[in-house]
C-alpha cells in the first residue's frame, strides 16, 4: 500500500497529459522551473545578508523579581530532605 508501482506512476503521468494537455506541458514544467531558481536566488540572498550583518545581543532585563527568584530556588532541593537519585 505504500510503495508505488510502475503501474501506479503510468497513471499519474496519464491523468497529467489529460489535464494539462501535451503542449501545455512543458510551459508548466518551465514555469516551475523559474520557480526553483527564484527561490535559490532568493535564499542566496537571505544568506549573504545574514553573513554581512552581525547579531546584536539583546542585554536580559534588570529587575529585582528575577534575582529574588533565582536565590529562592537556589536551596529548595538541598532543604527538601528527599532522596534525588534518579
Amino acid at each position: 500500500m505504500g510503495s508505488m508501482s510502475l503501474m501506479h506512476w503510468l497513471v499519474v503521468l496519464a491523468i497529467v497529459l489529460v489535464l494539462f494537455g501535451a503542449g501545455k506541458l512543458p510551459r508548466v514544467m518551465g514555469d516551475f522551473a523559474k520557480g526553483i531558481k527564484a527561490f535559490k536566488s532568493g535564499m542566496k540572498e537571505e544568506d549573504e545578508t545574514a553573513a554581512t550583518t552581525p547579531h546584536q545581543q539583546v542585554p536580559p532585563p534588570s529587575g529585582t523579581a528575577t534575582s529574588a527568584a533565582a536565590a529562592g530556588n537556589s536551596g529548595s532541593f538541598a532543604s527538601s530532605g528527599r532522596d534525588q537519585r534518579v
